[in-house]
């Protein structure tokens, strides 16, 4: 991969490694995909705050002059995001994940940049790093590290996927009692709501 001067900086929520793995949806059903080429990847990463929208800028203007090396980034990255997806549906029915999906994720920790530098961003801080060879866990660095942090924190015990079989979007249930069923009320609650009256209704 070609050398690249990249410096961002990056204060990744806890869930981003969920979002990031959700971004394939009905994964139990007829799945609806939202990361269709390395552009898509760039846009989801501004969207996100995975990546500064300037960092965003330089890489599509790369993309466009190595065309092929992008491509094979975006598979890369898909492939990390389904190890994510691997390890994190596993935690939610108390299953240790995978020895080869651990040792992936742990290989891609070890290629993204190093964080030894805390600056000011905002009215808070975030992470100063120089991304210095452009790689799937490079750009993705902002969504392992919140995988990582995630996975060694205590909030690994309420990482969740929708009760709707054929969804299973994952979230951590921040909930008091950690009774959190769905993805939304809105969306797989009403739905599993208004199946229930219908098939009162029909039966009464």
């Amino acid at each position: 991969m070609p050398r690249s001067a990249l410096s961002v900086n990056l204060l990744p929520r806890l869930d981003l490694a969920l979002d990031f793995v959700n971004t394939l949806a009905y994964r139990g059903s007829t799945q609806s995909e939202s990361l269709n080429s390395f552009f898509d990847l760039l846009g989801w990463c501004a969207t996100s705050g995975a990546l500064p929208k300037e960092s965003v800028a330089e890489l599509k203007y790369w993309s466009t002059r190595h065309a092929e090396n992008a491509g094979a980034l975006f598979r890369d990255a898909i492939e990390l995001r389904e190890t994510l997806a691997r390890i994190f549906l596993r935690f939610t029915s108390d299953t240790m994940p995978a020895e080869s999906d651990m040792r992936a994720l742990n290989l891609a920790l070890a290629e993204t940049p190093q964080r030894t530098r805390v600056a000011a961003e905002g009215e808070g801080y975030a992470w100063r790093i120089a991304i210095h060879s452009i790689s799937a866990a490079a750009i993705l660095a902002a969504v392992l590290w919140s995988a990582a942090d995630l996975l060694v924190s205590a909030n690994r015990k309420r990482i969740r996927h929708c009760a709707n079989d054929q969804c299973l979007w994952l979230f951590v249930d921040d909930s008091k009692n950690g009774s959190r069923r769905w993805c939304s009320m809105q969306a797989c609650g009403n739905r599993a709501k208004a199946s229930r009256h219908y098939h009162r209704t029909k039966s009464a």
